[in-house]
């Protein structure tokens, strides 16, 4: 199986980074910087190859990468990110993810879509229909991934930024989330309330491994009483600007075909 992970390095400007759902607080760059570093050796040392893409750094969102693509099967989705001020940071992606065998489609007017907003369990992808994406968007989305065989379900959001700052996944389809952030859980077909906001976020590394921020212990606990490894990473920076662990990467699971 391949296992690459796509990241994008901190903006020098990463402090100046949209907030909508929390009150702006000071971010401290060098940390932010040092915490980038942890999580990507976190992701190699848990043998995922790294490939960085071409930096922005007059982008100070840039570094949540997750938001301008999205891979599924033998096809990358470069995005139309929500905010007009995001939508530079898809520039130089499609070269990249061409160079790795995908092929690659394009969210495009009017429709808009940001990656953070799609959840894959599986052919099914939830999408958070909220202030990022619209319907446009997602029926960009399902017209470019129904051939592949991909449900995609669209998934109204208020609470939250997107729908993955509310909800993951476990690696068994059991979806997590933390209840007062969570719109309405009866959309998933399992639904498991974690104790704390940040326990809802997880990413997969493989071989029962889950990647989990440091702030929220009970929630580990939880994972690890359920049978997973918890590998876990402070990106308290990232956090403050409404950033989670599934936002720093793109991971590519499978050769595209």
């Amino acid at each position: 199986m391949v296992k690459k992970a796509l990241v994008r390095q901190p903006s020098p400007r990463l402090a100046e980074g949209i907030v909508t759902h929390i009150e702006r607080q000071a971010v401290d760059f060098d940390l932010a910087r040092t915490q980038w570093d942890a999580y990507v050796a976190t992701l190699e040392q848990s043998g995922w190859e790294v490939v960085s893409a071409p930096p922005m750094d007059d982008c100070p969102d840039g570094v949540f990468i997750e938001d301008a693509l999205l891979v599924y099967r033998s096809v990358a989705v470069i995005t139309r990110p929500g905010a007009v001020s995001r939508r530079p940071e898809i520039d130089g992606l499609e070269p990249m993810v061409a160079s790795l065998g995908y092929a690659v489609a394009h969210i495009t007017e009017p429709g808009t879509l940001d990656g953070g907003d799609v959840l894959k369990i599986g052919d099914t992808l939830y999408v958070g229909r909220g202030g990022r994406t619209n319907r446009e968007g997602i029926e960009q989305l399902r017209a470019v991934l129904a051939p592949l065989g991909a449900s995609v379900v669209a998934v109204p959001i208020d609470k939250v930024l997107h729908l993955k700052s509310a909800v993951t996944a476990l690696p068994d389809g059991t979806v997590i989330g933390f209840p007062p952030i969570v719109d309405n859980p009866s959309v998933f077909g399992r639904f498991l309330p974690m104790p704390e906001e940040s326990g809802s976020h997880v990413v997969n590394l493989e071989d029962g491994r889950l990647l989990m921020a440091s702030d929220c212990p009970d929630s580990a606990s939880l994972v690890a009483d359920l049978g997973y490894e918890p590998v876990i990473v402070d990106i308290s920076e990232y956090e403050k600007l409404e950033g989670c662990v599934t936002c720093l990467s793109v991971r590519l699971r499978t050769a595209p075909r």
